[in-house]
């Protein structure tokens, strides 16, 4: 019989990388993003010890560890005050009609400017809608005063030239919803499109061939190929949106809002600006922030998780 020399492969596992060589690997990264989480440790994470205030009755002269407990005492204030549900409203309806006007038209314009052959009128578009978003607030604000006067406006004068009456936009309640997020719209529709465009310029020009193959016209090839590829970047900006519904930016806001208009203009924000700032009470506009803060991480975490169970895409 013949015999046979058995030989043993003798296999060595690969090291399992610590976390110090990972760090080690990729140090140069760590080192790009420090800046950014320094910043958000020293203006987000450490501030947020002064939220206890909110459950408290703050005396400066005491500070945030000796001033007196007092529970729930100012959101029950907060809940039970008459400016409760014209905040709510308010705030609510504006950004519900923000979202329903100014969420679609970044996206139609991304479409529409792909979609454009000449490259020299596309980078003249892109320039046109990109440069009000570098406008100041004040500068705006101060553009829809001169532009909606009642006397020398040139809506108004159109109107006049119409035969109609001048319109007070500025002192109307009922205008200053729509004021607000069609300037709004205008401002920012340029600069929102950047991400839909960067989305649609990774879509591969070989499924357009295929279907310009197969007949498809160029409204199907947007409907069937362009806004599939743009889905996902769509649904993520969709839950950030939501997640920032109650945090209307204030300065806008502040700057277009009046006596005569309160009844349309006065948010969350600025009711936290005129209880906390002018009138120095400062747990009750921390207890109105810290309730606002919630119900956005709220709507953040529900939309998330709808999100993510009906496309599979999803923050987290």
């Amino acid at each position: 019989m013949a015999s046979y020399s058995q030989t043993q492969q003798i296999t060595v596992k690969p090291k399992k990388p610590t976390r110090f060589s990972a760090w080690r690997k990729n140090w140069d990264l760590y080192l790009l993003i420090s800046p950014v989480v320094v910043y958000f440790i020293v203006f987000h994470y450490l501030p947020m010890y002064g939220v206890q205030i909110a459950f408290k009755d703050f005396i400066a002269s005491k500070g945030f560890w000796d001033s007196p407990w007092v529970g729930f005492k100012h959101f029950q204030r907060f809940f039970d005050s008459y400016y409760f549900w014209r905040l709510i409203k308010n705030t609510l309806g504006i950004s519900l009609y923000q979202l329903a006007v100014g969420f679609p038209v970044p996206i139609l314009l991304a479409l529409m400017i792909n979609e454009v052959q000449s490259k020299r009128f596309r980078k003249t578009v892109q320039t046109i809608t990109y440069a009000p978003h570098f406008l100041s607030t004040v500068v705006v604000v101060g553009m829809i005063f001169i532009f909606l006067s009642p006397k020398s406006g040139l809506l108004n004068l159109a109107l006049q030239a119409l035969g109609f009456g001048p319109v007070f936009f500025m002192t109307d309640a009922g205008w200053f919803k729509t004021i607000y997020v069609f300037s709004d719209v205008w401002q920012q529709m340029g600069w929102s499109s950047i991400l839909y465009l960067a989305a649609l310029a990774g879509v591969d020009p070989q499924q357009h061939e295929a279907a310009k193959m197969d007949g498809a016209s160029r409204l199907q090839r947007i409907w069937h190929i362009n806004l599939p590829s743009i889905l996902p970047t769509i649904i993520i900006l969709l839950i950030l949106s939501m997640g920032s519904m109650f945090s209307l930016g204030f300065e806008k806001i502040f700057l277009m809002q009046n006596d005569l208009n309160m009844e349309g203009s006065d948010v969350i924000s600025t009711y936290v600006y005129r209880s906390g700032i002018l009138g120095a009470q400062y747990s009750f506009s921390t207890a109105v922030g810290l309730f606002n803060s919630v119900v956005n991480c709220i709507l953040l975490i529900s939309v998330n998780q709808i999100a993510r169970k009906v496309s599979r895409t999803s923050l987290w």
